[in-house]
């Protein structure tokens, strides 16, 4: 039945976000080929799902599966009742694409997306196989999403459940969209720990395609296009397979830019005053869907919200100053994205700031107490925001760590190039510098974009090396991988240029010492590290305590089962056992269980039909009685033996026990 369940999930997770972008993209004509428009229609309903499920819980909509589903396929469904039955009620055929199904042909373009998919293919079974080699979800963060999913799927909203409490790190006021669309993939199978494991791995690998898409919309070439997407493929600083937000975002970003190339495409024309007219309409259309793409952005992470302005000014300003006239569409879509943003923000922004103000860095809590105004929460929240060393990672980075690509790595963003990417970024860069001139009167802006990206992405990163501002620099490798894989393939096709065509067979050989090079100096480590056995976050005091949860496994998916580990069951859910972690009468019991008797607990589990509870070391790390602590925590634990009457010990090691309630 689970995997019955997985497929049908895995099934769904592909119609809504097709259905999604065939809605958002049904007015466009003349778009690509048959594998580009079908393809691209599911890069593009990520946004558009994103957008929606923030829509629908400002709405106070549920964000229940089944709505998800009627309206992703409303409009196509609607489109081909019309093409069945267009002869008898001579109706306009308003679907060319479904028409021109029968007759698909392999051509060149299609045998450069066979490599892609194969990139794909690989990329999926690298971050699968590495996701799935331990049944616990690594370090911290997932633990937290896995939390925030079950409640969303379960309560079908993304709201807290109490005013005033911050019961969700990651949703409510930080943008809820991953842990929705999370929510909305986990209500149709029965192990959030196997819908966040397998769904990241496979949205990180989507975006694959996806760029590949941009690029050859971006670069005009084919071959430069799929060249960048196995540089893209083989970095280790691309992302790994750990659970967060930011998995989302290159897959969005990407998304965003090839819709706003297709502005540029669509709206340029060589024909007559007519096809120049219905070219600029077809552009019109594209800035909608740009402009869907920016919103899901700005609704998945505020910080890359803030990086995408940063790449997005310097795409339009040197657009403008290559092409001599201001890409006004471009900005329209812009406008339009943070308008529709703008639907969760100007509702959250108050919060979000009062909530962040804390953590984002070691602002002084005082400072705020003594102003709460919103402007200037707002003013302290951007003077911490920017700090140079911000991010628990970030550090002064040393050429070494760029240089070299280690199997060792951090987990939830990798860093590093490679020896053959650096070396071939600096030459790629000296030689668009070297090439500017005559970038600029062919009119080819986009080697000099590539530039701009770069150089943002790479002081970013390096923040807290030149002590400049930063925006989470360690975060930004993800972000800086996408220019670097750029630049390094239009860089390498100058060099392929140098060759005459009289010995393209030194161009062969340039082209397999480039791959293999890349492969063992980029992609061997990268792979080590994203295959390897991670560890289950700082929350757990030993792996001892790690073995007693996994113990779990053995019961059916969601048995209830009570965890005492402070305010929060992230430990429980996350390995799919069921607990109403953020109901009231749950926090109070967990909060003051210290105190309170065996038979108070026991009468509790038993009202609230609990079968199992778990006594370890978490249970008593928020607690401190001094010298007399282990001798509380012992007698805690003797109280519970003794009541063989009401509990049976199943199962313990030296990380704790798990026990049953008779």
């Amino acid at each position: 039945m689970g995997l019955n369940m997985n497929i049908t999930t895995i099934i769904l997770f592909f119609v809504y976000l097709w259905g999604l972008g065939f809605t958002a993209t049904l007015f466009i004509k003349k778009w690509g080929n048959f594998w580009e428009r079908n393809l691209m229609r599911m890069g593009i309903g990520l946004p558009v799902f994103v957008v929606l499920g923030t829509v629908l819980n400002l709405a106070h909509i549920p964000l229940d599966w089944r709505i998800f589903l009627v309206v992703s396929l409303a409009v196509p469904v609607y489109c081909l009742g019309r093409y069945f039955i267009k002869n008898k009620f001579n109706f306009e055929d308003d679907l060319n694409e479904i028409s021109k199904i029968n007759k698909i042909k392999l051509d060149k373009a299609d045998l450069y997306l066979l490599g892609v998919f194969v990139l794909f293919a690989f990329t999926f079974y690298m971050y699968h196989t590495g996701a799935f080699s331990y049944p616990y979800l690594e370090d911290d963060d997932p633990w937290e999403h896995a939390r925030s999913v079950r409640y969303i799927a379960l309560e079908k909203t993304a709201y807290e459940p109490y005013t005033g409490k911050d019961l969700f790190r990651y949703i409510d006021p930080y943008p809820p969209a991953y842990d929705i669309l999370m929510a909305v993939l986990y209500q149709t199978n029965d192990s959030v720990n196997w819908t966040l494991k397998f769904f990241n791995a496979l949205i990180i690998s989507l975006s694959i395609i996806v760029f590949y898409f941009f690029a050859t919309k971006f670069m005009k070439s084919r071959k430069k296009a799929l060249l960048a997407t196995f540089i893209l493929t083989v970095i280790p600083s691309y992302l790994s397979h750990f659970i967060w937000a930011h998995s989302l975002l290159p897959f969005l970003v990407c998304v965003a830019f090839y819709c706003l190339e297709c502005i540029n495409s669509e709206g340029s024309s060589g024909g007559g005053n007519e096809e120049m007219e219905e070219c600029k309409k077809e552009a019109r259309k594209w800035m909608f869907v740009s402009a869907l793409a920016i919103a899901g952005i700005f609704l998945v992470h505020p910080e890359h919200a803030i990086k995408f302005l940063l790449f997005f000014g310097v795409y339009v300003v040197i657009k403008w100053i290559f092409e001599r006239k201001w890409p006004l569409e471009h900005f329209y879509s812009l406008l339009i994205g943070i308008a529709l943003s703008l639907s969760w923000w100007a509702m959250k922004i108050g919060s979000f700031f009062t909530e962040r103000a804390g953590r984002i860095s070691d602002l002084d809590p005082g400072l705020v107490s003594r102003d709460t105004s919103l402007v200037y929460k707002i003013v302290s929240f951007v003077q911490n925001y920017f700090k140079p060393n911000l991010g628990s990672a970030t550090k002064a980075y040393t050429f070494d760590d760029f240089f070299v690509a280690k199997s060792g790595n951090m987990i939830n963003n990798p860093i590093g190039w490679g020896i053959i990417i650096t070396i071939l970024i600096i030459i790629s860069v000296f030689m668009v510098v070297m090439l500017a001139k005559k970038y600029y009167k062919n009119k080819s802006y986009y080697p000099v974009v590539i530039l701009g990206w770069l150089l943002i992405a790479f002081l970013i990163v390096n923040s807290a090396t030149f002590n400049i501002p930063g925006l989470f620099g360690f975060r930004t490798w993800l972000l800086l991988a996408i220019p670097t894989a750029l630049i390094c393939a239009e860089g390498f096709f100058v060099i392929l240029k140098l060759v005459p065509d009289k010995i393209k067979v030194v161009r062969v050989v340039l082209v397999m010492v480039l791959l293999i090079g890349l492969w063992y100096t980029s992609g061997e480590q990268k792979y080590a590290v994203n295959t390897a056995m991670w560890p289950p976050g700082a929350s757990w005091t030993s792996m001892e305590e790690v073995q007693l949860y996994l113990w779990l496994n053995s019961l059916p998916k969601n048995t209830k089962v009570m965890s005492f580990s402070g305010s929060q069951n992230n430990e429980v859910i996350g390995l799919d056992m069921d607990n109403c972690d953020w109901c009231e009468q749950n926090i109070k019991l967990r909060e003051g269980f210290i105190n309170k008797s065996s038979l108070d607990v026991y009468n509790f589990l038993k009202k609230e039909k609990y079968e199992y509870f778990i006594l370890d070391s978490m249970s008593f790390r928020y607690y401190d009685f001094g010298n007399k602590t282990q001798e509380i925590i012992i007698g805690k634990f003797q109280d519970y033996f003794n009541s063989k009457d009401k509990f049976v010990v199943v199962y313990q090691n030296n990380g704790g026990v798990i026990v049953k309630v008779v």
